[in-house]
C-alpha cells in the first residue's frame, strides 16, 4: 500500500531566500514522499546570492518562483511551516489541519558589508536551513 505524498508548505516573509533553500532542500530529502510548495506573505523575487550558495551544495533552485501565499489558497497542505518569525506573525489563516512547524532563520539579505561576508552569511543560513530539513524528514517523513 503506497501512502499519499505529504502536501508541505514552506513560509517566509518575501519567497526570496530562506524558503526557497528550504523547498529545495526539503525536495531534495523528501524525494518522492513530499510536494513541496514555498510562498511569501510578500513577493520579493527568488535572491541570486541564493540560488549561488545552493548551487555551491549541488541543489539547483534556479528555476524556482517566487510565489505569494494567496495562490494556493485551494490546496490541502498537510503541513506548513513557517522559516521566519515575521511569517509566523502574519501567517493568514489557513482553514487546514495541517501540523504547523516553525523556526527563525536569520535573514541573509539583511547581511551587510563586503560581498565576502554577505557570501558567507548566506552559506551559513544555508547550512543552517540543510541541517534543520535533514532532521525534519527523517523524523516527520520516513514513514512516507
Amino acid at each position: 500500500m503506497t501512502m499519499a505524498k505529504r502536501k508541505i508548505l514552506i513560509l517566509c516573509t518575501g519567497n526570496s531566500c530562506r524558503s526557497q533553500m528550504a523547498e529545495g532542500y526539503l525536495r531534495y530529502f523528501a524525494g518522492e514522499r513530499a510536494e513541496i510548495y514555498s510562498a511569501g506573505v510578500e513577493v520579493h523575487g527568488v535572491n541570486p546570492r541564493a540560488v549561488a550558495v545552493m548551487k555551491e551544495d549541488g541543489i539547483d533552485i534556479s528555476e524556482h518562483t517566487s510565489n505569494h501565499i494567496d495562490e494556493y489558497n485551494g490546496i490541502g497542505f498537510d503541513i506548513v511551516m513557517t522559516v521566519c518569525d515575521n511569517a509566523k506573525e502574519s501567517c493568514p489563516y489557513f482553514p487546514t489541519k495541517a501540523l504547523k512547524f516553525h523556526r527563525n532563520f536569520p535573514d541573509p539579505a539583511k547581511a551587510t558589508g563586503s560581498e565576502a561576508f554577505i557570501d558567507e552569511h548566506f552559506r551559513k543560513t544555508r547550512d543552517l536551513i540543510k541541517d534543520h530539513f535533514r532532521q525534519f524528514t527523517a523524523e516527520h517523513l520516513s514513514k512516507y
